[in-house]
């Protein structure tokens, strides 16, 4: 071969290895970058309040952990039923009443405490609802009863008044298979000055005679606010989360102040047991549980679990703040609920399905 071509041969083959190289340098240095964003967090929820989650929480978090957040949105039952089938899911909000139903099937990892320094700053009650295996609950919610005061002549202070004759065919309360559909019967029996645990029997012939007064037996908090807003009924058992929804549909709805007490409903945030980002969804649920991202949620109505987060009187509205308010919520035992589920069932549809 000539030498001018040998030559141009080699200048060829340099030209081509310092593009070939210059191309690796360039795909290396922005490896680090391509990997983050390979990152994701797959989180289960019931997809209220989109828009501020998405700008007090998720957007936030995706900055911080450098990775993607993917929501899967849908109801308590549905949502448990598909983690338990395919898993697939880091964290998932839940109610305390599903939690356990969860913990039972083994679909929540345990909880290594030490991983969540913000715990530090949460109400002890709020901890470890379902013990200190699993996981805190980010919002203190309560179920109590709201009526519309224009049209409820004697104010509501006990859970007894539902029954009152006055609210025939104008009482709302949740279904069997929501959240708080069995509490209703352990209410009923304590009208009837027995332990549904022990006397269904008593405690069912109690709610049996609500019937008469129950217009609707609910699914969803918009069902209710549905049927408030309508006249439908003027009184209901209800969780504190569908409030703000109430009160704009019925001005004059108030919550009441009940001598019993409301029973705590713990919203809680759990590791699904087939996580494949266990640490990011730590550091999701300590990021939950921080002062700055519980201080935002108070706009859309949850009480905060943070004791280091301070509302104005005139901001707290219907929710279960501070020590005092979160002292004097009952706990439910949904342990033992979930023991009696079958029975109760069974009982409840023999009043309410006929």
């Amino acid at each position: 071969m000539p030498s001018c071509c040998s030559d141009r041969y080699r200048s060829r083959l340099m030209r081509l290895a310092s593009t070939l190289t210059s191309l690796l340098v360039a795909l290396a240095a922005g490896a680090p970058a391509a990997l983050a964003q390979e990152k994701t967090l797959v989180v289960s929820e019931w997809g209220y309040t989109p828009e501020q989650s998405n700008e007090f929480l998720y957007k936030p978090f995706e900055a911080i952990c450098g990775c993607k957040v993917v929501i899967d949105t849908g109801n308590n039952a549905d949502r448990l039923n598909k983690m338990r089938v395919r898993g697939g899911v880091d964290v998932m909000f839940i109610t305390d009443a599903f939690t356990q139903q969860g913990i039972d099937a083994g679909v929540f990892a345990k909880i290594d405490r030490s991983k969540l320094p913000n715990l530090a700053e949460v109400y002890d009650i709020a901890k470890a609802p379902q013990g200190d295996d699993y996981g805190p609950a980010y919002v203190a919610g309560h179920y109590g009863i709201m009526y519309d005061a224009s049209k409820v002549k004697e104010p509501i202070t006990s859970w007894k008044d539902l029954w009152r004759p006055e609210f025939k065919g104008l009482v709302a309360i949740p279904g069997f298979n929501t959240t708080t559909g069995p509490l209703t019967a352990v209410i009923a029996g304590e009208r009837a000055g027995v332990d549904a645990f022990k006397d269904p029997e008593g405690a069912f012939k109690s709610l049996g005679e609500l019937k008469e007064n129950v217009r609707k037996t609910y699914n969803t908090g918009s069902e209710l606010v549905n049927l408030f807003s309508t006249g439908e009924v003027v009184i209901a058992a209800v969780q504190d989360f569908a409030a703000p929804a109430i009160h704009k549909a019925v001005p004059n709805a108030k919550w009441a102040p009940l001598s019993e007490g409301d029973y705590a409903i713990f919203n809680t945030l759990n590791i699904g047991a087939k996580a494949k980002n266990p640490e990011l969804a730590y550091q999701f649920i300590n990021y939950k549980l921080s002062k700055e991202v519980q201080d935002k949620f108070v706009a859309v109505g949850d009480s905060p679990v943070n004791k280091n987060v301070v509302i104005t009187p005139d901001k707290v509205g219907d929710m279960a703040y501070g020590d005092e308010a979160i002292a004097k919520l009952r706990k439910p035992d949904f342990k033992a609920i979930l023991a009696q589920k079958p029975d109760w069932e069974r009982r409840w549809n023999d009043i309410f399905a006929k």
